[in-house]
Formats: C-alpha cells, sequence, structure tokens
C-alpha cells in the first residue's frame, strides 16, 4: 500500500501533543503532513472523552500546569481552562491527609504548628535514620526531605506499588517532583499556571489538526511497515518508543503501565474530592479519581470514579512511565547514539525521548523542534 500519494512533506508518527503541534505548525508554514496514530483516537494520553456530561480523562488526571508562559499562551489559543487548581487527599489505611507536603500534613502527622517545629522534626527522624550526605536511592531522598514517619505512611506503599520496586532501588530525583511548603498549602503545584480545558483536552488536538494540509489515519502502525514508510517519505516525525524503533536491537527499555477501572454512581459527590490517593501497600490501586470534582460539571445525580492500577509494562500494554534508573539509561544512551545517524527521522515526544515529561514539557520540546526545523 502506497501513503505518500499527495506528496506529503511530513510523515508524523503519533497523534499525541509532540505530534499534533509540529503538524499544526508544519501547515502554518505550508508544509504538509500525514499523522499515522495507532489508537483509535488522536490525543495521545492526553485524550478525554464525555459521558454524563462530564469530561473523563481516559489515561489518568490530566491537570495542565506550567511557568513557561510561552507554552501557556500557546495552548490557549485552543481551549479556555477553567483555573482548576489540584488539591489531593491521601489515604493511609483510612486515615487522610493533605498532600503535598506542607504545614497541614505535618500538623495531621506530627500536631507541629510552626515551621520551625516541623523542620526540627525532619532532622531529628533524618538523624536517626542515619541519612548524610547526598541521597543515594529515592527512600533517602524521601526522609531527607519529610521525615520517616510521612515517608512510611505516605511514599513507602504508593512509591512502590507505582514502580514495581523497592525504594531503595529507584533514583532519588523522583521524589523531588513533589513540593515540600512549610506553609498552609495545599496546592499540588508550584507552577503560576493550572487548570483543566473546560470543554476537556480531546478539542484541543481537534482544533490543532484541523488544516487541509494535514491528514490523520488512525488504527495505522507504523513499525508494521517501518521499511515502507522510510522508503515513501522524505522526513519522518516519529514519537513511538525509541528501543521499538531499532527493533530493541540494544535491549528493551522498562516501563511502567497502568489500567484503568471506571464505575458510574447515581450521586454527584462520592468521594468528595478530585483526587485521593491510596499510599499503603495493600490496596491495589494507587488513587482514585472523581472526574466531575474537576471542573464541577456533569448531569444531575451521576459521578464517575476510576480506579487506577500500576501494572509491569510488556509489548501488549501502552508504556506510561519510563524507568530512569542506571540501567535504561545506560540503553537510552545506546540508543540515543543510533538518532544521530537517522538524518531522516526526527525523535520526540516522551516515549521518543525516554522522559518522564509533564505536558508543559511536551509542549516546549515540540515549539523547540519546531523553531530548528523551520528556523
Amino acid at each position: 500500500m502506497k501513503y505518500n500519494t499527495k506528496s506529503y512533506d511530513y510523515l508524523i508518527v503519533g497523534a499525541g501533543p509532540f505530534g499534533a503541534i509540529f503538524a499544526h505548525e508544519a501547515a502554518k508554514r505550508g508544509k504538509s503532513s500525514l499523522i499515522i496514530e495507532k489508537r483509535s483516537h488522536i490525543g495521545g494520553n492526553m485524550y478525554t472523552h464525555k459521558e454524563h456530561g462530564i469530561n473523563v480523562h481516559d489515561y489518568g488526571a490530566h491537570i495542565f500546569h506550567t511557568d513557561n508562559k510561552e507554552v501557556w499562551d500557546y495552548v490557549n489559543k485552543f481551549t479556555e481552562f477553567n483555573g482548576y487548581i489540584n488539591q489531593v487527599v491521601a489515604n493511609f489505611k483510612g486515615e487522610l491527609y493533605n498532600l503535598p507536603f506542607n504545614m497541614n500534613t505535618f500538623y495531621q502527622i506530627w500536631g507541629t504548628k510552626t515551621p520551625a517545629e516541623a523542620k526540627a522534626k525532619i532532622e531529628e527522624q533524618k538523624q536517626a535514620a542515619g541519612i548524610t550526605g547526598v541521597p543515594k536511592n529515592l527512600e533517602e531522598q524521601a526522609i531527607s526531605l519529610i521525615g520517616t514517619d510521612i515517608y512510611e505512611k505516605l511514599i513507602r506503599g504508593y512509591t512502590e506499588k507505582q514502580w514495581g520496586r523497592k525504594a531503595t532501588e529507584l533514583p532519588s530525583f523522583i521524589i523531588r517532583r513533589l513540593p515540600t511548603r512549610f506553609i498552609f498549602d495545599n496546592n499540588y503545584f508550584n507552577h503560576r499556571y493550572q487548570g483543566v480545558p473546560v470543554d476537556g483536552y480531546a478539542p484541543i488536538f481537534e482544533r490543532m489538526l484541523d488544516h487541509s494540509l494535514i491528514d490523520v489515519h488512525l488504527d495505522t502502525d507504523f513499525l508494521g511497515e517501518k521499511e515502507l514508510f522510510l522508503e515513501e517519505f522524505p522526513r519522518i516525525v516519529y514519537t513511538g518508543m525509541i528501543d521499538a524503533f531499532f527493533d530493541y536491537k540494544y535491549g528493551e527499555l522498562e516501563y511502567r503501565s497502568v489500567r484503568f477501572e471506571s464505575e458510574t454512581l447515581d450521586t454527584e459527590n462520592a468521594q468528595g474530592n478530585a483526587v485521593i490517593n491510596y499510599t499503603d501497600a495493600e490496596t491495589p490501586y494507587t488513587r482514585v479519581m472523581e472526574w466531575r470534582h474537576f471542573d464541577q460539571k456533569g448531569d444531575e445525580g451521576k459521578t464517575i470514579l476510576t480506579h487506577e492500577f500500576p501494572q509491569e509494562w510488556d509489548r501488549t500494554k501502552e508504556a506510561y512511565y519510563p524507568v530512569n534508573d542506571q540501567k535504561n539509561s545506560e540503553i537510552f544512551k545506546k540508543y540515543k547514539d543510533e538518532t544521530k545517524s537517522q538524518d531522516q527521522v526526527l525523535f520526540g515526544g516522551r516515549l521518543g525521548a525516554y522522559q518522564y515529561y509533564d505536558m508543559d514539557q511536551v509542549f516546549g520540546a515540540a515549539l523547540k523542534a519546531v523553531q530548528k526545523e523551520f528556523e
């Protein structure tokens, strides 16, 4: 089968944010693109659908948050945000705590009422754990930041469920993504710009790709006909798994995957918060989302809950979180070096770069790639 029937300038593999932004910006410059997407929808993991008047995030909670004004202004060209601020509640065996770690959390755990008292408690527990120098793993990093008690209740079980590894085997930088504050502030992110699109994320991509120079083919697998695509298209933007592109010649990179179970209930408020994390090791899911609390909209008398279950990745599952430990970083470096000889192909996105990107980081990377390509 011939795909480049219109003499497209670009083949873009993946209709997620990186691919969609590239196609949109290329079209503005008079360049045509064919996007192929192996799933049955556009938008990648940001995809949403509406059910009972509620915007449901199909691949887990997505709150757009950034300090990058260029990215914020860009995404606002395609949607309106509602100003939602994520304030997560942690459930540890029936005990409820505020996240991220802040003075509310410290008071709930220890009864401390001042920043000085909380800092003294953390330092005391850090010393008792014998942690000195630079933390060597996630466990040491966590105890250094918030002490042993909070680590045991709110981090260890959740983290080991999510990653399928002991906290002592995980790199320290993972926990540094979460703020630690010595003020009473439950805002999950430190970023200036935050929110959720009032009409969901899918319309962003529908608007981006609504252009005469962009065609989209869904349910199309690049890897199944890779050689044909490479032969037909002069320039390819590839946002799939980098190790799969090179036929796993240096071995599989490791990921964590996730599965979701949703239920519709005959109430408008089942759990009282948009996101509740279950931080004990025994509960099989990591968190429960109640979607109508992200925008307070929906049909009367209905709510939808989604339980998120972490799982090991294999080639039959979606790859969500790259495991950026030393072993995988060394394998990735080999694939990264291979890309230098692929002048025809531009690699990007979360899977193409094997990076644990937030949405704004993918948007920023795509805009930089566009600038490099055309200017």
